[in-house]
């Protein structure tokens, strides 16, 4: 197949980028993925929501016991004030699944890329993308080996986000995690994660000016993070892992591995779709990874685009600029959900009140759970309802005016 015969583009092999070009090959469309990054390669967002599992199944990409580990849900803990409480997954709602997995991103994405290759899509890595036009009748893609065209075009570059830096036309969420930094520690004992237990639970710890976060992953490996609203973030980490009782005990005697640190990673593309093409995962939005949903929207969102673009491209339609407007009312109300609960977790009395208060009635703890397990795209949750109504009062939406985030991303974010 020569470079002009694709019907799709899909820039990215990240978890968007393959689950797009795996159901679209599946559908029979001819699918080409370009890939900056050579696999295997680090990368953080190791915490699934029990949302995604729908599509994982709907892939054929079940769980590996070098890839994956049971997660039962979240605990909430603070140091300095002994709280802890556990939300676990089992809780939540009806119909919901009742539970997760924490990945190891390098081979997670890998097997995800794996499996669109099954299925007959193309994927090439070393690829670096420098320019996108899309035409009336095909989009050019320019790239630093040569130029491809295609039907059309899916951005699933992630914190990268191609089009939306081309466009200028991502918009920061004021209010949020401005930073991340975060690294992996090798050989953690055996008695740690004895203590950790087989929930794997992700822990979730409240810090003065943000959070932090520790997730067990296969292999006797922890990853430990720190997400703030401050600008020093490499220092910020040293001194909380240094402070932390619970981190000193269980990194003992292991090795870190794997550090890195991103800033400015909560924004929202204004112009997610268009004539010829749509923009998935985090290259449409990244709100904070406090509550691990990068991922799994962006399997979501990735699945349900890729049925709108099958039919379009059956029908010799993919060119109507209006085509992923149904995609994109659907994510906003995902989106809506987890940033209305971001706000309150950064700007209210929600951590004291909901995370380590007590809850008069069941019903409003197994909503809570429902929104932390990604469910939130149901009519019967009374508390995401009232999440997204604050947000479209007003809360910490994006600014009007188009403008990019200030400082460049270095790296990639946690989902």
């Amino acid at each position: 197949m020569t470079d002009s015969e694709w019907d799709v583009l899909v820039l990215g092999a990240g978890p968007a980028g393959s689950a797009s070009a795996a159901l679209l090959a599946e559908q029979g469309h001819r699918v080409l993925v370009l890939e900056k990054q050579q696999f295997p390669r680090f990368q953080i967002g190791e915490s699934l929501l029990p949302v995604s599992l729908t599509v994982l199944e709907r892939l054929g990409v079940g769980p590996r016991e070098d890839s994956h580990v049971f997660k039962r849900g979240a605990q909430f803990v603070s140091e300095a004030t002994d709280d802890c409480r556990v939300f676990d997954f089992s809780r939540a709602l009806d119909g919901s699944p009742r539970h997760a997995w924490q990945v190891d991103r390098s081979r997670f994405d890998a097997a995800l890329r794996d499996r669109a290759v099954q299925l007959g899509a193309e994927v090439r890595h070393g690829v670096s993308v420098a320019r996108v036009e899309c035409g009336q009748e095909r989009v050019a893609v320019h790239t630093d080996t040569g130029d491809f065209s295609a039907r059309y075009v899916v951005d699933a570059t992630g914190q990268g986000r191609l089009l939306a830096r081309q466009m200028g036309s991502a918009e920061p969420y004021p209010g949020f995690g401005h930073a991340a930094a975060f690294a992996h520690f090798d050989g953690v004992s055996q008695e740690v994660f004895d203590e950790i237990g087989p929930e794997h639970d992700i822990r979730i710890m409240i810090v003065p000016q943000g959070w932090g976060w520790v997730i067990p992953l296969p292999r006797r490996r922890l990853s430990i993070g720190l997400v703030t609203r401050r600008r020093g973030i490499a220092e910020d980490l040293e001194q909380y892992m240094a402070e932390s009782p619970l981190i000193q005990r269980w990194i003992r005697g292991a090795t870190r591995v794997d550090g890195r640190a991103v800033r400015n990673f909560s924004y929202k593309n204004q112009r997610p779709h268009g004539g010829r093409y749509v923009c998935v995962g985090d290259a449409a939005c990244f709100l904070d990874p406090v509550f691990s949903s990068g991922v799994s929207l962006a399997l979501v969102g990735a699945s349900r685009m890729t049925d709108i673009l099958s039919a379009a491209l059956n029908r010799g339609q993919e060119h109507d600029a209006e085509l992923m407007q149904p995609l994109a009312d659907y994510m906003q109300r995902g989106y809506d959900a987890f940033a209305g609960i971001i706000d309150r977790f950064y700007h209210t009395h929600f951590i004291k009140h909901f995370i380590f208060g007590s809850l008069r009635e069941e019903r409003t703890e197994r909503e809570i759970v429902s929104v932390l397990a990604g469910d939130v795209w149901r009519d019967d949750n009374g508390f995401q309802q009232s999440l997204v109504s604050s947000r479209r009062r007003g809360g910490s939406r994006p600014p009007s005016s188009l403008s990019q985030p200030s400082e460049q991303t270095e790296g990639e974010a946690p989902h």
